[in-house]
């Protein structure tokens, strides 16, 4: 009996695992292939896993970060009988993969990969989108900046290196506020990013500078209250583009990429004139993920021991003083904390994250050095205890 090409598809997706919901509905394009879009931030789910994996590449200006000749080594030694405790039932990160839209999941400690699967026909060789987890790999090259001695001090208002924006809520907010989405400016990121983001990088136009610059309504002083938004990322990169006169991607291939030894090229979103709209839109293979995790993870030192970025940054990102105190572990969210675009589980801050929209993290625990990469494409649902779950077990292997 001959079958059909749907049959077939679905007879291969029950072998690989894909929830029911997927073999039935096709919710994320698999029966014709994960098409990606050409518009853009297309919103129909069946969109998702194309555009997440490359396919933004193809309607989204973008620079391009080039890895360097030498590439660090992982050892791939995996631990076949991973398991942990979630709730009352015993679990399996392959069961965790089987009931979430996950495409990437990458267990790492120090230079060993203990656990690393695909799915939705994803492979290692893809660039997988991380959404707001660029605002951390924003954290790591401010704290470059810092240490060469580009900015003098956390605490200096943005207008010192930007005379333009004096006067402005911006150029007024310090490096430190901004980081930690203190600005005070009236900005609501549920409301406003469908402003903002056609002024600062999806219209016929766009121009973060130009959008920066105009964002001048206040709902109370600097440093007050946490407010994610997108406007204090970019004000950094803004800060980061002029001190170092470059683009970010071309000051990070010598300063961060290449001497992370990452295995290939990065791509970073852009406006109209080829500044990095550095709140989202860095993708990366996610072994390279992981390798941005663990240069977290060993505080600042690259896989061959030398300094990337100073330790001293590291613990800034990772302690709060009296400056930081709306953005403590507790006060962000009850079981959150934040600092220096990095988000934060435990008060000590021992447990740094990178979080992305639908579903993308890196969690890295500093006092075992693993890191846990996970990239999706939703992010409904019960999935985040779980994870944090299998990560607290992953510690203890």
């Amino acid at each position: 009996m001959k079958l059909s090409r749907r049959a077939v598809l679905s007879a291969g997706m029950a072998v690989t695992g894909l929830p029911v919901w997927a073999q039935t509905d096709d919710k994320w394009g698999a029966l014709r292939g994960y098409p990606e879009s050409r518009s853009s931030f297309e919103r129909l789910p069946e969109f998702r896993v194309g555009n997440y994996s490359g396919g933004h590449e193809q309607s989204i200006r973008h620079n391009v970060i080039r890895a360097g000749t030498r590439v660090s080594a992982w050892n791939d030694t995996p631990v076949n009988d991973f398991r942990y405790r979630s709730g009352l039932v015993d679990r399996t990160p392959d069961a965790y993969l089987a009931q979430w839209p996950v495409t990437g999941l990458l267990i790492a400690r120090d230079n060993r990969i203990v656990f690393e699967r695909y799915r939705f026909a994803r492979r290692p060789a893809m660039r997988l989108q991380s959404w707001s987890m660029a605002k951390s790999v924003t954290s790591l090259l401010l704290g470059i900046c810092l240490d060469r001695g580009l900015i003098a001090s956390f605490d200096d208002p943005a207008s010192r290196y930007l005379p333009e924006l004096t006067g402005t809520l911006h150029g007024e907010t310090t490096l430190r506020h901004l980081s930690n989405m203190c600005s005070g400016a009236d900005v609501v990121h549920a409301r406003d990013n469908a402003v903002l983001y056609p002024g600062a990088l999806l219209g016929r136009d766009p121009d973060i500078a130009r959008t920066v610059a105009g964002w001048n309504q206040r709902s109370e002083p600097a440093g007050t209250r946490f407010n994610y938004n997108e406007l204090c990322p970019l004000t950094l990169g803004m800060v980061m583009r002029r001190v170092t006169g470059s683009s970010l991607s071309a000051f990070a291939e010598p300063a961060l990429w290449q001497p992370l030894g990452a295995e290939a090229p990065a791509t970073w979103f852009t406006d109209a004139r080829g500044a990095e709209f550095n709140s989202i839109g860095f993708a990366a293979r996610l072994r390279d993920w992981a390798r941005l995790g663990q240069l977290v993870a060993h505080r600042g030192r690259g896989p061959d021991g030398r300094t990337i970025v100073s330790e001293s940054w590291i613990r800034e990102c990772t302690s709060w003083r009296e400056a930081d105190a709306p953005v403590r572990h507790g006060r962000v969210r009850l079981a959150m904390g934040y600092k220096a675009l990095f988000w934060h589980a435990r008060p000590d801050g021992t447990r740094p994250a990178m979080h992305g929209h639908h579903g993308q993290r890196v969690l890295i625990d500093l006092p075992t050095r693993t890191v846990l990469v996970h990239t999706a494409v939703d992010q409904q649902g019960a999935w985040e205890p779980e994870l944090l779950d299998m990560f607290d077990a992953a510690t203890r292997l």
